[in-house]
């Protein structure tokens, strides 16, 4: 997409991220154009009457932003369409019954690994329990 920008009071960085994006049903377009490093410059002492930056003039080329007829590559962001196709692909994965089964697989080996985990758990609390009746029994004047 070529995008043509005929104001001359726009300023745009040279080193910046370019993303066009589409969005909406009726694919509204909209520019995202993210610097890459922090300008040396203040915007709020800067005055716009007076055109501190002319992008027509000799002078434009030595400065931070894109001069007249300069160019940036950019890169194609969202869009609707990548977004259905995508929503379409991931719902024809789900849609596959090998992918059910293997899910279910798995669900059924995580109940089976966590029913043993806690009966293991039991168990070891029975010993512990155990542990500590014997040592209350027979420590019990050495301890107190």
């Amino acid at each position: 997409m070529l995008v043509h920008i005929h104001s001359p009071k726009i300023l745009i960085p040279k080193d910046s991220i370019i993303e066009i994006n589409q969005s909406g049903l009726f694919n509204d377009t909209f520019i995202d154009i993210i610097p890459t490093q922090k300008l040396g410059i203040d915007i709020s002492s800067m005055d716009y009457d007076k055109e501190s930056v002319d992008v027509f003039a000799n002078s434009c080329l030595e400065s931070q932003f894109l001069c007249n007829y300069h160019y940036l590559q950019g890169d194609r962001g969202l869009n609707y369409d990548d977004l259905i196709r995508a929503t379409t692909r991931i719902s024809q994965r789900f849609d596959d019954p090998r992918f059910f089964c293997l899910f279910y697989l798995f669900l059924q080996n995580s109940i089976n690994i966590s029913d043993e985990i806690l009966y293991s758990l039991y168990d070891i609390s029975l010993i512990v329990n155990i542990f500590i009746k014997f040592v209350r029994t027979n420590f019990s004047s050495y301890l107190f």
